[in-house]
């Protein structure tokens, strides 16, 4: 019988990563966290100990157990998207305020979308109990790689970013957590080939998105997508976000 203790250590090591990524938003001196702030990282945090405690569960062979949190997950998801597409939404917003364009609109835009894509995967294919799991987990990936972006500016004196001559350091942060965020999607796939490609779906996507963001300097068009993201209205983008990944969930649950 397979057992989880990997995947255990997995979400356990994502979800300390994330409070450590996300402290200077709530503990340092000059922390100003907001609304949003809260909210991202409640439902996140919330999601990845639901997922936690499930795949216990998994592992204890407590099945009944599983299936009820389940339900839990598909309620929860639908809020985590819309709480990230809201806070994509409100960084965009905040940088047109001050006249600037969006270092991370690029990361936050495909982020969100991809996932959105992950998780639909997921409930489309909860019938195929190894994919199923495999894109659940997978998404702890797309946390783990933006905390750890955040983390290593924080802790690691090599990445922090003392002025504009050593701003650099902010794409180095990019790359260490997304090369780190692919060894251990590679890991995973490895551990099972034959249904471990959703994690090196997962693990491409920070490369992707920062091809994505490449061209999109050359065209200087990270200006006219960071003004056309921070003009959408948040409160619309959350409920419609919120509403339309819920009606999917229920649609899978009677369907399914």
């Amino acid at each position: 019988m397979k057992n989880y203790k990997l995947e255990i250590t997995f979400l356990i090591l994502v979800i300390l990563i994330s409070i450590a990524g996300f402290w200077k938003l709530f503990i340092r001196a000059d922390a100003k966290p907001i609304g949003v702030h809260f909210l991202h990282i409640t439902t996140s945090l919330l999601c990845l100990v639901l997922l936690l405690i499930q795949l216990i569960h998994i592992d204890q062979k407590s099945f009944s157990s599983h299936r009820k949190l389940g339900l839990a997950i598909f309620a929860m998801a639908p809020l985590v998207v819309a709480t990230v597409a809201l806070l994509s939404v409100h960084s965009a917003n905040k940088a047109i305020v001050t006249g600037k364009e969006d270092a991370l609109i690029v990361q936050n835009v495909m982020v969100t979308v991809e996932l959105g894509l992950v998780i639909l995967f997921s409930f489309f294919l909860r019938r195929n109990r190894n994919l199923h799991g495999a894109f659940l987990l997978s998404s702890g990936i797309l946390f783990m790689v933006i905390a750890l972006f955040f983390a290593l500016l924080s802790f690691v004196p090599l990445n922090k970013i003392d002025g504009p001559e050593t701003f650099y350091r902010f794409g180095t942060a990019a790359i260490t957590a997304g090369c780190i965020g692919s060894i251990v999607s590679l890991i995973f796939f490895f551990k099972s080939m034959r249904n471990g490609w959703p994690w090196l779906l997962a693990g491409s996507f920070f490369f992707f998105n920062g091809y994505i963001n490449s061209l999109l300097h050359k065209e200087n068009g990270i200006q006219p997508l960071t003004e056309f993201v921070g003009s959408i209205d948040q409160m619309e983008i959350f409920m419609l976000t919120l509403i339309g990944f819920f009606a999917f969930a229920v649609n899978c649950l009677v369907c399914g």
